[in-house]
């Protein structure tokens, strides 16, 4: 059973199509207990950092996410979602989860337009579970203003060239995270959805 963790700020009901759509089970978690019971857990996000984690904070969510990937549960961060498995943002104020070392940066550069939204590459840059089968230089699908900066350069599954090059997809254990949208990314973005829904639990 997937876990998709409902705060406010996340497109769930798109992210649950795809899982379903993947062969997954779903249950749409908005209190601590609901990860408990869960195989692997996914963080949407839309919106802004600080307000994404004073409702993880206030729903109590940010402990049971901890425990969650402590217990060995993969997680799967998707665009804010992503950004929150980090220390710290430009963004805001708030602590990050802290489950990732680095910081999210606004994304600067000549000649590009901010937030970068709409379809661009990924470029692999090591093995991760979640790419096996998604070809180099795969178009997705994306819509944001700030990136994940791992301090941990190993972290990086894939990056993408816009104004700079920056991590568009990061793994590190049981943990995950994708700046793009995969729900929104068509086959490319299913094949992903499909290696987490059928990728092994501890």
């Amino acid at each position: 059973m997937v876990a998709i963790i409902d705060y406010g700020m996340g497109n769930i009901h798109s992210v649950r199509k795809a899982i379903e759509f993947c062969g997954g089970k779903v249950a749409i978690v908005d209190k601590a207990q609901g990860l408990e019971s869960a195989k692997k857990v996914i963080l949407p996000g839309v919106g802004a950092f600080d307000d994404a984690m004073e409702e993880l904070n206030k729903r109590k969510l940010t402990s049971a996410i901890l425990s969650a990937v402590k217990a060995g549960k993969p997680l799967l961060g998707i665009c804010l979602g992503m950004q929150l498995l980090f220390t710290a943002s430009e963004e805001g104020k708030q602590k990050g989860l802290g489950i990732l070392k680095g910081k999210v940066r606004l994304l600067k550069g000549e000649d590009i337009k901010i937030p970068h939204i709409g379809w661009d590459q990924i470029s692999l840059r090591g093995k991760c579970p979640l790419l096996e089968g998604v070809a180099d230089s795969s178009y997705v699908y994306f819509c944001h203003s700030y990136y994940p900066e791992p301090r941990d350069k190993a972290a990086v599954a894939a990056s993408t060239d816009y104004g700079l090059d920056f991590a568009s997809m990061v793994y590190q254990g049981n943990v995950f995270g994708a700046q793009f949208h995969p729900e929104k990314s068509q086959k490319v973005g299913l094949e992903i959805l499909k290696n987490f829904v059928e990728m092994p639990c501890s």
